[in-house]
């Protein structure tokens, strides 16, 4: 995966780095929009970034 900070990542993605946080420590479910434009950072399959249950 890249190496990027949060701050990196959410200024791509155009939220704050507070929800990246939130995201990773499993406190916030992005909405599917959310998750398809992380995924495409890193130029990944949402699937392969994240559990879809």
């Amino acid at each position: 995966m890249l190496n990027i900070t949060q701050q990196q990542l959410a200024d791509m993605v155009k939220v704050s780095r507070q929800t990246i946080n939130a995201i990773e420590s499993g406190k916030y479910t992005p909405s599917a929009i959310l998750a398809i434009k992380i995924a495409r950072v890193f130029k990944k399959p949402v699937e392969s970034v994240f559990l879809v249950e």
